[in-house]
């Protein structure tokens, strides 16, 4: 694949035989950025699973990069007003499902209280297709309506691993001082390594790559806190 002069040039910062620690692989991507927008530092991380096996989690990130979300919660009507003064920007029940019935799409996060998941459960094609579906596994189907819209609002984050076993997750902003994408990146790597399988065996972390949007990608040494 032909890349730009931009490109060619930042290459060269990268040592593609080593593996940096967090530190020194955040201050390096860092200087990878080839565009001028403020690119997305994204991590790539493979497990080693069984064809049968998946991860699938939330995590908060201490150092937020990103907007804020618009969160819509699925409730009875008694709870509208504790949910909006939890920070959702919209709650309500069968106006709110019959708008996105309609085509409506106009939030990023939905939560459900368990009551509603019956009604909601019938727009499992549209929100299941864009990854919407409020889902008990990442805490977005729950009672504690507060606890979750404090959670979500400070960005905790759902992070999943593919078909080839891989998890991808943007943990920061190349304009971001480099601890603080180190801190996200750690904080990441220790929930991820939270999640490994009883019976794995030998390193559960294959390799973990950071890379800018339009960059190229940094090899990261694995978590040393991993378990053996």
């Amino acid at each position: 694949m032909k890349h730009g002069k931009k490109y060619n040039e930042v290459v060269k910062k990268v040592d593609v035989s080593q593996a940096y620690d967090i530190g020194a692989a955040c201050t390096l991507v860092r200087e990878l950025k080839t565009a001028k927008f403020d690119e997305t530092v994204e991590v790539h991380i493979r497990l080693n699973l069984k064809k049968s096996q998946s991860v699938r989690d939330t995590v908060v990130l201490p150092n937020q990069f990103r907007a804020e979300k618009r969160i819509l919660v699925f409730c009875k009507p008694e709870r509208v007003k504790e949910a909006l003064d939890a920070g959702a920007a919209y709650a309500g029940s069968d106006e709110y499902i019959e708008k996105i019935k309609g085509g409506w799409l106009d939030f990023d996060i939905a939560v459900a209280t368990p009551d509603m998941m019956k009604d909601v459960g019938k727009l499992g094609m549209v929100l299941g297709r864009r990854g919407l579906m409020p889902n008990p596994k990442t805490g977005t189907v729950t009672n504690d309506l507060t606890a979750a819209l404090h959670e979500l609002r400070k960005g905790r984050t759902e992070y999943r691993t593919d078909k080839s076993g891989i998890i991808h997750l943007p943990v920061g902003k190349v304009s971001m001082d480099a601890e603080k994408i180190a801190e996200n990146l750690s904080i990441l790597m220790e929930e991820v390594n939270r999640k490994r399988p009883a019976d794995a065996k030998g390193d559960f972390v294959a390799s973990v790559y950071l890379t800018p949007t339009m960059g190229p990608s940094v090899k990261v040494a694995p978590n040393k806190s991993e378990k053996r």
